[in-house]
């Protein structure tokens, strides 16, 4: 009897340890998400059981703020977005997402135009305040509604670089109010670039990363040419979980459909119309990322970037752009998607 209790307490204390378990005894099924991007309408419901069809189980719901370069203030819920970026819409999307039984990963985002959140600098700390000031409104607003709705996942912030390397003590305390007024999961969004260099992972639940991996800049790749080229980041990856004692999610991943898509995402999108439509590079882009994390443990899952409700808020090039929607890659992360229902 008493070897048996042994026995027992020892394999607990074993999978306690373990961080990969200990990820998975949360949630064993991989999170199968799509961002859903916020439209300049309502939707409809077809929206949903288009979702549904693909298999996904979850959605990013993302309601940008702005700011203007070389400015210290951030604008959220304004008239002159649209209507999914406004509290109205988030709200409604929620709503609609729960009544299909999907989860949810409210993640905000701060879109600067002409620059991007990660090289936001100021040279004061009156500059920085101000900036933070309207931050913590953008986020406790949101956390409000998330913890009102029941919402599962909360990004804190996504790929704000400088900032929470200058300002880490002001990340912290966000993290920590955030903790005290909602009680789901957090997570923060870091740059494919930089996951190694975010100071507070010790205090969120996965490992966040925009997935953007350079991999490769041939035209057509095949799918086992990207999987070695996925090798050294998926030991690197492997190993940081393990230290951190984290899963790893990402939070944003996607290709667009056009040549060279599995290379330096941020370039290519400038020569998105110097570019031809190439499906098949999108579809082998996504399998292989699909086929190289799925049966990992240390991977949480991720969300494909991006998905359009209705077709609506693409910039107009939708054969090139990031959604499967209507393309080779759409029966790809239907294959994947729908391991979940096993």
């Amino acid at each position: 009897m008493w070897i048996t209790l042994i026995l027992k307490l020892f394999i607990s204390i074993s999978i306690i340890s373990n961080p990969a378990e200990k990820g998975l005894s949360v949630d064993p099924a991989k999170i199968d998400g799509l961002t859903f991007v916020a439209p300049p309408r309502p939707f409809s419901e077809k929206a949903f059981d288009d979702i549904i069809q693909s298999r996904a189980d979850w959605i990013s719901v993302v309601p940008f703020a702005y700011s203007m370069r070389g400015k210290n203030q951030l604008f959220f819920n304004t008239q002159r977005q649209w209507w999914g970026e406004k509290l109205e819409g988030v709200i409604s999307t929620i709503k609609e997402a729960k009544a299909k039984k999907l989860k949810i990963m409210l993640k905000p985002q701060v879109y600067i135009p002409g620059s991007w959140i990660g090289e936001m600098r100021y040279d004061t700390e009156e500059e920085w305040s101000n900036w933070e000031k309207g931050y913590t409104a953008y986020i406790d607003t949101l956390l409000s509604i998330a913890e009102e709705h029941e919402v599962e996942l909360f990004c804190i912030g996504t790929e704000c670089k400088i900032s929470i390397q200058e300002r880490t003590g002001y990340w912290k305390n966000l993290i920590s109010h955030a903790r005290s007024k909602y009680s789901g999961q957090l997570t923060y969004s870091s740059n494919w670039d930089s996951y190694n260099q975010v100071p507070f992972w010790d205090e969120l639940d996965f490992i966040g990363i925009s997935a953007y991996f350079p991999l490769t800049d041939t035209k057509t790749p095949s799918i086992e040419e990207l999987k070695r080229k996925w090798a050294p980041t998926k030991k690197r990856l492997k190993k940081y979980s393990k230290r951190n004692k984290k899963q790893i999610l990402f939070t944003e991943f996607g290709y667009m459909s056009i040549d060279g898509c599995a290379y330096k995402a941020w370039e290519i999108e400038k020569q998105i119309y110097n570019r031809d439509i190439n499906e098949q590079a999108q579809a082998n882009a996504l399998d292989a990322l699909l086929s190289s994390f799925w049966d990992e443990k240390y991977w949480a899952g991720g969300f494909l970037w991006k998905w359009f409700p209705d077709m609506q808020g693409h910039e107009g090039y939708i054969p090139k752009d990031y959604t499967p929607q209507g393309k080779i890659s759409e029966q790809i992360v239907n294959k994947w998607y729908k391991k979940n229902d096993n």
